[in-house]
């Protein structure tokens, strides 16, 4: 099943320039990568983007992670690409992260601050919409 996907490159992964990499990996498994742009994010589009973390008490370091470089959204087109794309991810603390996986190889984690795991990816198409709607509104119309 063809699908559409967010993905970003957050703020640690544009620090540590690891741009090209992720965008070679996307490419080398084969997905179309159909919208890309790099955002300086601000609060109010991550508040939209993490609504559902808003109560969680790393809130705030999580919104001064995204915020303190920019950061590189996409949208990604292909073959089950959410699942395929969380996969070339792995999991989200990179410290379990498997070898090979983006935030196995490159991720990093600080206690008491929001992980840093370089990529985001939508975890369902219901999500997919929402965020590629928040990040590139100008597809909507």
């Amino acid at each position: 099943m063809t699908e559409r996907t967010l993905a970003l490159v957050k703020p640690d992964g544009v620090s540590q320039k690891k741009i090209g990499e992720v965008l070679r990996r996307i490419e080398r498994k084969g997905y179309d990568i159909v919208a890309l742009k790099m955002v300086q994010a601000d609060e109010t589009l991550l508040r939209e983007h993490y609504a559902e973390l808003a109560t969680r008490p790393f809130f705030p370091s999580l919104i001064s992670y995204m915020t303190e470089n920019p950061v590189v959204a996409m949208v990604v087109e292909g073959e089950n690409v959410i699942k395929g794309w969380r996969t070339l991810m792995g999991i989200t603390n990179p410290t379990e992260a498997a070898p090979g996986t983006i935030r196995g190889d490159f991720g990093r984690e600080w206690s008491g601050e929001a992980v840093r795991n370089l990529v985001h990816g939508s975890d369902s198409s219901e999500n997919a919409a929402r965020e590629i709607n928040i990040w590139f509104p100008e597809l909507s119309k």
